[in-house]
């Protein structure tokens, strides 16, 4: 019988010669793993949970009258919004564009108020702010006025 020729060993070779390898290497050093209890805490949860609304309202009307003013805009917050979230409130100014109902794309000055609602009290809320925007569609001659909701969580 015939002995195989060194040609034929060569596959074999690095398969063994890795093993070899592998096993006559040393190890390196792992870090040592942390107990469990000393892993960090995770964050505290802050503040209180609540319901952030926006509603953004246009100023330029339909009806030809002119534009909501400032002072208009100050006094429907205080007659009709503040007696309803007399805890605080936000408004800001702005430039806004929409389409209206007959496809015009309306571009406008505007408000964007922000109104914070405690979520166990998010059905009152939801009803006041339902009203909030009736009144000024009413009596501005508005089409609408939007709104986006999200959840938060609030802390003063």
């Amino acid at each position: 019988m015939r002995t195989p020729s060194l040609r034929h060993r060569p596959a074999l070779l690095p398969a063994g010669v890795l093993l070899a390898g592998a096993l006559a290497a040393p190890t390196a050093p792992t870090a040592p793993t942390a107990p469990a209890d000393s892993r960090p805490a995770a964050s505290p949860v802050r503040g209180k949970a609540c319901l952030e609304t926006r509603l953004f309202f246009g100023t330029a009307r339909p009806d030809g009258e002119p534009a909501v003013t400032d002072r208009q805009f100050a006094a429907f917050v205080d007659k009709v919004v503040t007696p309803d979230f007399p805890d605080g409130l936000t408004v800001q100014s702005g430039r806004g564009q929409w389409r209206d109902a007959h496809g015009t794309i309306e571009k406008e000055r505007s408000y964007e108020l922000v109104l914070l609602c405690p979520r166990s009290a998010t059905a009152d809320g939801d009803r006041k702010i339902e009203e909030i925007r009736r009144a000024y569609e009413k009596a501005f001659a508005q089409e609408s006025v939007g709104r986006v909701d999200e959840r938060v969580r609030v802390d003063f």
